[in-house]
């Protein structure tokens, strides 16, 4: 399965479509540049704008590799290579494709349980469940920055707001510290039911107490943790911002690392 997964069609298909998208970034990156020059802007700024822009795309596109060889292994190159060109977010892609694997029954995303019926299944949970952000971007996104932008004047000019407007000012800053709380509630969440699953696959086997199953995915999981909690102190207290660009690449390699010397 993992030959045709790795087809010259495949590949063509794929390939055609991450080439139409690249041509349109380098169409909109070429008029912005004309755009910048004709307003007056200074070429040699525009010139640094372009390298910098160039190097933190690059940097972090070194955890989306690893995504694709990660997934590679189990879904063929192309297939990969195109969700994580394209809109694909790399511990989204993983997830899905690994929950589609277990409702399909294959159990585990690799390879030799690897079936067409179940392919398509993966890749359409894949495309089709990531596509809303823009879609609901398209009805909302207008009233979202609109509303953004209406917070922070008011948090600019805060001695002209009285009476109602402050009640307004502070309904927003509730309402953005709650999104934030949230977000963070949903990850610490999502982290906990891998965590439990992992936990419960090597504590239980066959419905008894064990203690044999696999310790792989908890011995990945804390490895990865510990690389990335070193990154992000030694980023802030010795103030070395250039490591959040690696924490997510190098904390991925230390887990694969781990997994595969274990």
């Amino acid at each position: 399965m993992l030959q045709e997964l790795n087809s010259p069609v495949l590949y063509l298909i794929c390939g055609a479509i991450i080439l139409f998208v690249a041509v349109t970034c380098i169409i909109f990156m070429v008029r912005a540049y004309r755009a910048g020059k004709a307003i007056g802007m200074d070429p040699a700024r525009l010139r640094r704008v372009v390298t910098s822009s160039m190097t933190f795309s690059f940097l972090p596109s070194v955890g989306i590799l690893l995504g694709v060889i990660a997934l590679s292994g189990s879904l063929g190159t192309p297939w990969p290579w195109l969700r994580l060109s394209v809109i694909g977010a790399l511990h989204y892609e993983t997830q899905v494709a690994e929950a589609a694997a277990e409702a399909v029954g294959i159990g585990r995303l690799s390879a030799e349980n690897m079936t067409p019926r179940a392919f398509s299944t993966i890749a359409l949970l894949m495309s089709v469940c990531i596509m809303w952000g823009m879609v609901l971007s398209l009805f909302f996104n207008k009233r979202y920055t609109s509303r953004l932008q209406s917070r922070e004047s008011e948090e600019k000019d805060p001695e002209q707001n009285e009476g109602e407007s402050r009640k307004t000012t502070r309904k927003k800053a509730a309402g953005a510290g709650f999104a934030d709380t949230a977000m963070t509630a949903m990850f610490i969440g999502l982290i906990s039911a891998y965590l439990g699953s992992y936990i419960g696959g090597f504590v239980s086997g066959n419905g008894k107490f064990a203690f044999r199953g696999d310790i792989t995915p908890i011995v990945v999981c804390l490895v990865s943790c510990v690389v990335m909690g070193l990154l992000t102190a030694i980023a802030e207290r010795k103030h070395q911002l250039w490591l959040e660009s690696f924490s997510i690449a190098l904390s991925m390699f230390a887990g694969m690392t781990a997994a595969v010397l274990l």
